[in-house]
């Protein structure tokens, strides 16, 4: 027969044996996710409901896209036929437009205060124009191609078609911070046109028909929408490009998504995916 002193020290060690087994699943789950990630889980998906369709310039290259005041601001791409235009929404009537050199593939652009910036593609230059002339201001350079752009009231974010997002300082234009943008743990990159809605970054994924919402703090996909089907079919016998255009109208909560060469422009409302 065991002593007493034994004994316990016997069920101490068969308590740490105990507790050792146990957490080797938790353990396990650590290694699997590690600290600066974040377990797996079902991501909210939603369809559209179309609210109301506009007429959009089919000779449009849209490559960024924003509602303001009641105007669509629009840059547009393509060599030798980039420009930034101001157009009516309800006609689709172009009512004021400015020509980038041919050198130049105009990309996103984003509407900041009293001033309008527009990206370039592969040439590593923006430009900065007065809101109502659309006058040049200024210029500024990056190091990456640029893409689509938008700002949440303090930063800009910018996209460059990888999965990293950019943060730039709208008065310098230097660099001031990123996120990488994953879905769970899988990177999502060609990161297209942007907009910031309701503190979360929409962002078109280029040659999908999807559109991702990512958080801006940790670059995760907390929502995706699915637009299959939004341009019908019977367009396609004209010269169409993919999906890409999102504006929004904050004073009536209105969601407007487009396409290269589009000849709509959608007011959709966001549907719960069965």
């Amino acid at each position: 027969m065991l002593h007493g002193k034994y004994f316990i020290m016997l069920l101490l060690l068969l308590a740490v044996s105990g507790i050792s087994s146990c957490s080797s699943i938790p353990g396990y789950e650590n290694d699997k996710y590690p600290a600066h990630s974040v377990k797996p889980q079902s991501v909210p998906a939603y369809s559209y409901k179309i609210v109301n369709t506009y007429p959009h310039d089919n000779g449009a290259f849209t490559q960024g896209l924003v509602f303001e005041n009641d105007v669509i601001y629009e840059g547009t791409g393509l060599y030798e036929k980039s420009s930034l235009r101001k157009s009516d929404m309800e006609t689709g009537r172009v009512l004021q437009s400015h020509e980038l050199p041919a050198q130049y593939f105009g990309e996103g652009i984003t509407v900041f205060q009293d001033i309008i910036i527009q990206l370039t593609w592969k040439s590593n230059k923006g430009f900065v124009y007065d809101k109502s002339s659309f006058r040049l201001l200024r210029d500024f350079t990056y190091a990456t191609e640029g893409w689509g752009l938008t700002h949440d009231g303090e930063r800009l974010i910018m996209s460059d078609g990888t999965s990293t997002l950019h943060f730039l300082d709208p008065e310098t234009f230097s660099t001031i911070g990123h996120i990488d943008v994953f879905n769970n743990d899988t990177p999502i990159d060609k990161l297209n046109e942007l907009e910031y809605i309701n503190g979360q970054i929409y962002a078109n994924i280029w040659q999908t028909d999807d559109i991702a919402i990512i958080n801006p703090q940790s670059g995760q996909v907390s929502a995706w929408i699915d637009l299959s089907g939004l341009l019908s079919s019977q367009y396609y016998s004209e010269p169409v490009d993919v999906l890409n255009g999102i504006a929004y109208d904050t004073v009536n909560d209105r969601l407007l998504v487009t396409g290269k060469l589009w000849p709509w422009l959608f007011e959709i409302k966001l549907v719960a995916a069965e």
